[in-house]
């Protein structure tokens, strides 16, 4: 008989969720069966470079939170990374990125396609959604994706990011924080 402490399966388990998060944020909807997502899983040392990525990026553009939210990646054993590539559909009547068809949105490709990113917003939804069934902490952060975008993490075709930092803890450590 093995004995198996939670300290011993804490880990496995954590990183088992992520995987399932990233099948989850895969297989999710996307408009017209498009699949611009991006996604990735950092665990280890790696944790730390983002944190550190997260801190400079607060001091550098004085923006308290960045480094508040890096603080709480010590608490984190994997963050789950979601993105995704700008394309658009090519629709001739849409209009919901503010040009008026997908021909002139073209012409500023660094505006975001609202498929592209709704779709990501449902990915990020389905994932969350596995982290919640497996009783996993975890938040989802906008900060984690600016400096994943700085390291390059997801490629130079990624657009949007977030990250979602994993915990099994007492208490999700998350939330509850000091407010900036």
């Amino acid at each position: 008989m093995a004995l198996y402490t939670y300290d011993s399966i804490r880990r496995t388990r954590v990183l088992e969720t992520a995987r399932a998060m990233l099948v989850a944020a895969r297989t999710a909807p996307k408009g017209r069966g498009i699949d611009n997502l991006l996604a990735a899983v950092v665990d280890g040392d790696e944790i730390a470079v983002l944190a550190e990525t997260m801190r400079a990026l607060g001091r550098r553009r004085g923006v308290a939170f960045f480094e508040r939210d890096a603080g709480n990646l010590a608490h984190a054993d994997a963050v789950v990374l979601l993105g995704t590539r700008i394309a658009p559909f090519g629709l001739k009547i849409c209009g919901m990125c503010g040009f008026p068809d997908c021909e002139s949105k073209a012409e500023h490709p660094g505006v975001p396609c609202v498929f592209n990113t709704g779709d990501l917003g449902i990915a990020v939804g389905s994932a969350v959604g596995v982290a919640a069934d497996h009783r996993m902490d975890s938040r989802v952060m906008y900060t984690i994706g600016q400096a994943v975008k700085e390291l390059g993490w997801l490629g130079p075709d990624a657009a949007v990011i977030y990250g979602i930092p994993l915990s099994a803890t007492a208490k999700n450590p998350f939330f509850d924080r000091p407010p900036v």
